[in-house]
């Protein structure tokens, strides 16, 4: 795997400034030496995912290739296979071949709230995903430092994956969590990372925590965006053993659908933040529980709900 480091010059690119990390990947701001423009280069790594990756010690926004912020959580690696699901690591083939289809999908997508890519290179057999530069904070930056959150952000998220999946470009995300979501200063916001997937094989990179049943379709957007609402509204997560134990699974049956209601038994937000509107809240139980509450009925409520308030 590649190891870059500031002053370093990559097909014409200077490295600039480290700027995070995930379970699979670095991210690099860069400047093209002859343009001037600024961009974003993402490498793949072999760090490992989710629980593999080093914390630091305290919360934090600083950014380091060291480890990241205890209130931060990467992407882990999903296999499906006929028992059910494994989480495990990549090896750095599959590293490679994740990143070269993560270049192919967003290649194929265009839309103004999700992240470009500009260029895919090669370097000594590694694959480096030239990405636009998105200059912002991210949602989790935004909570992390108490600023104001706009139900609105999630309205544009919403609109803007609706028409991603009918352009048949981006089926679905499968990875949406704060660190995924950028707020430019305007007060746009990008998505970044979608779920890394393979066309030829049964797997997936997503965050059990905001994807809990570990679904493949527009379902975990619909999902994750609920958790979401909840944790801005609550200061906490609904789940906190994740995945469900079934996830995955194709079998059903009467245990399978006893546990995922024992599963959904969360605590209500208006119980943890008494100033809870109950038609958010309502809107925040669809989001989890509700089989066929997709896209199309969240932004409904979405607008039905930011029209009144």
């Amino acid at each position: 795997m590649m190891k870059l480091a500031v002053g370093e010059v990559v097909e014409g690119y200077r490295i600039t400034r480290f700027l995070g990390r995930g379970g699979f990947a670095s991210v690099f701001l860069a400047q093209h030496e002859q343009s001037g423009a600024k961009v974003a280069l993402k490498v793949g790594g072999l760090s490992g995912g989710g629980r593999q990756v080093t914390r630091l010690l305290e919360v934090t926004s600083r950014r380091t290739p060291e480890g990241i912020s205890p209130d931060e959580l990467p992407g882990e690696a999903v296999f499906f296979e006929p028992r059910g699901v494994r989480i495990d690591l990549f090896d750095e083939q599959e590293v490679h071949a994740l990143l070269r289809a993560e270049g192919d999908l967003l290649a194929n997508c265009h839309h103004d709230n999700l992240i470009a890519v500009q260029d895919r290179l090669v370097v000594d057999g590694n694959p480096v995903l030239v990405l636009d530069y998105v200059r912002g904070k991210t949602l989790r930056e935004k909570v992390r430092s108490l600023e104001g959150i706009h139900l609105n952000w999630f309205l544009a998220i919403t609109r803007a994956l609706s028409a991603l999946a009918e352009a048949g470009t981006l089926p679905y995300h499968g990875d949406l969590k704060p660190e995924n979501i950028i707020v430019k200063p305007s007060g746009k916001v990008v998505l970044l990372d979608p779920a890394l997937r393979l066309v030829d094989r049964p797997v997936v990179t997503t965050t059990p925590h905001y994807n809990p049943l570990l679904l493949t379709d527009s379902k975990a957007d619909v999902m994750a965006i609920g958790i979401m609402i909840y944790e801005i509204l609550t200061g906490t997560l609904p789940f906190d053993e994740v995945p469900w134990e079934f996830a995955g699974r194709q079998s059903g049956g009467e245990t399978q659908r006893l546990s995922l209601s024992y599963f959904f038994s969360y605590t209500p937000p208006h119980v943890l933040n008494p100033k809870t509107p109950e038609e958010l809240e309502r809107i925040v139980y669809r989001c989890i529980t509700v089989q066929g509450y997709g896209l199309d009925e969240l932004r409904q409520d979405l607008e039905a709900f930011i029209s009144k308030a």
